[in-house]
């Protein structure tokens, strides 16, 4: 199984068990533009494998994926959101880490941390592998992008 495989089958699990939104694949994408009025929770990794995951999540889909997770109605980009889309940053994270490593010894994660904006790019200036994949919410979409260094 590909790794882009287990991250679709790590990001369904944990929309469907954490957040109670069942998710679909839109798409996979080689690269995506500036991303706007988006909010992006980034995981970095180090060790035998160098790299960030991102999950970029457009401010719309960020409030009904954090009203969903939170199990109360948010209609503004606050704390609230930052925190549910790091959130979901670190356990995808932690489920690519395994999936990249053999027990997951040898990869240590950052801290989770979000960006937002109007509008941004996300781009690393290393050489990197990308792998994006779009999923649809039902309400929204958003993408779920890891970076690795070749």
């Amino acid at each position: 199984m590909e790794i882009e495989d287990k991250i679709i089958d790590a990001t369904k699990e944990i929309f469907s068990s954490m957040v109670m939104m069942e998710i679909e694949v839109k798409e996979v994408m080689e690269d995506h533009g500036p991303l706007t009025d988006t909010i992006t929770g980034l995981i970095g990794l180090a060790g035998t494998h160098k790299g960030v995951l991102g999950i970029h999540t457009p401010y719309h889909v960020a409030m009904a994926i954090t009203s969903s997770f939170l199990g109360m109605d948010v209609d503004e980009i606050n704390e609230d959101v930052h925190d549910a889309v790091g959130e979901l940053a670190n356990m995808l994270g932690g489920n690519v880490k395994s999936i990249l490593s053999e027990k997951g010894r040898d990869i240590d994660l950052s801290l989770p941390s979000t960006i937002a904006g109007s509008q941004y790019n996300f781009q690393s200036d290393k050489q990197v592998e990308k792998i994006i994949i779009r999923f649809d919410t039902g309400q929204g979409d958003f993408m779920v992008e890891l970076d690795l260094e070749k």
